[in-house]
């Protein structure tokens, strides 16, 4: 059976990737720009990611990110995407989210992971076969922390935390909601099985990342299993890269150049990921189900066929990128909104079931109306209008 939520989630995956050569205090702007577009359009969720290194990648700390977008937003949720907790001490990273918790009254989130660039990990001299154990570690401490009254110890090869306690209260009761990043191995599923948190397939763009959701569950459910935790399918986001317009054709046209880019400039020369010949181009990225690239419609299909392929999940959020120029890509997402959204939140049934009702029931709402229209004439001794005498007729003519 194919888990859908009542009401699925819908937001972005920030990561952010700007083409090297551009004006990086802008880039910078446009994504928090993007993240109050959003936000005025109803969009659920936007998680931000620290990287450090890569040149396509340039936001160091996503917190920063958070604590400007707040101010300027009113209900879409605010969450690190991710924070690569091997870099930091896990009290600092507690401290850091419950004091967003509090500043946003209730809207910031923590998602966590070992580090994606393998960069970043070697200018701090973290070896990266140690990264996952190190994560793991870490969220094991921050979830005793976020959780306990109590003051939290815990020695490792890598940090202590010693009568360890944060100086303010979690805003969100009981903690404010954690998610942990999945690539393709078992580390992240296994993480929020055991710590029953949410968890954010970050690689479904990727080939073959689209097909290793439904492993990826099974190991979350087995984690969960042995731990005595609950996992929940509501509490998982897949993340997949889009770009819509009106057609088919003018949403790959936008696209096209941009998506080249990013598959091949940086994925490819920037971080040496092997590609077989016209993989990186967009329509072998579509073709492999690793973009959405179309209509709503098509938006829609693809939605479906990914919660067949994963068996249900609560959350999908958009890969944020720069395929397309910045005022297309504020049209693609106000077409999702518009168009997609409402498909997957049961926005559209009321309103189609009130206008079919009073459709089918036309000669019972509006003839009354009709007849003390007529009367209200006859009381006031004046003939009624010859125009309104003919509309009058029409519609009797249309409800027999």
């Amino acid at each position: 059976m194919i888990f859908r939520p009542r009401r699925m989630k819908f937001g972005i995956f920030l990561a952010p990737f700007h083409p090297v050569g551009e004006n990086p205090q802008l880039a910078i702007d446009r994504d928090i720009e993007l993240i109050v577009h959003l936000d005025r359009l109803g969009f659920d969720e936007a998680w931000i990611g620290e990287h450090h290194s890569a040149g396509w990648e340039l936001i160091a700390d996503p917190t920063l990110i958070i604590a400007a977008a707040a101010p300027r937003t009113r209900s879409i949720m605010l969450g690190t995407g991710v924070t690569s907790l091997p870099y930091h001490h896990p009290l600092m990273v507690a401290g850091r989210m419950v004091q967003l918790d509090n500043m946003t009254r209730g809207r910031a989130m923590l998602g966590a992971g070992p580090g994606a660039l393998s960069s970043d990990a070697y200018m701090m001299g973290i070896e990266s076969v140690s990264q996952r154990q190190k994560m793991e570690q870490s969220l094991e401490a921050i979830m005793a922390r976020l959780a306990a009254d109590e003051p939290v110890n815990m020695e490792t090869d890598w940090f202590t935390l010693r009568d360890a306690r944060l100086q303010m209260p979690n805003y969100t009761q009981p903690h404010l909601p954690v998610a942990v990043a999945h690539s393709f191995s078992p580390a992240g599923p296994c993480a929020a099985g055991r710590f029953g948190i949410g968890m954010l397939s970050v690689a479904t763009s990727q080939p073959g990342g689209m097909i290793s959701l439904q492993e990826a569950w099974a190991w979350a459910g087995e984690a969960a299993a042995e731990s005595g935790s609950i996992v929940s399918r509501a509490d998982w986001r897949v993340v997949t890269p889009f770009h819509l317009a009106q057609t088919k054709e003018e949403a790959t046209q936008e696209a096209t150049a941009g998506a080249y880019a990013f598959n091949h400039d940086y994925f490819g020369e920037t971080l040496g990921r092997p590609t077989a010949p016209g993989e990186d181009t967009l329509q072998a990225q579509v073709d492999r189900g690793g973009a959405i690239v179309g209509t709503p419609d098509d938006a829609i299909e693809a939605i479906e066929k990914i919660q067949e392929l994963s068996g249900g999940f609560g959350g999908l959020l958009g890969l944020a990128h720069e395929w397309a120029e910045p005022e297309a890509t504020r049209r693609s997402y106000e077409l999702w909104a518009r168009h997609v959204a409402p498909h997957f939140q049961g926005m559209i049934e009321p309103v189609a079931g009130s206008q079919q009702w009073v459709a089918g029931h036309r000669s019972d709402i509006f003839g009354p109306r009709t007849a003390a229209i007529t009367q209200a004439f006859d009381d006031a001794g004046q003939d009624l209008p010859d125009e309104m005498k003919q509309q009058i007729a029409e519609r009797a003519k249309q409800e027999r």
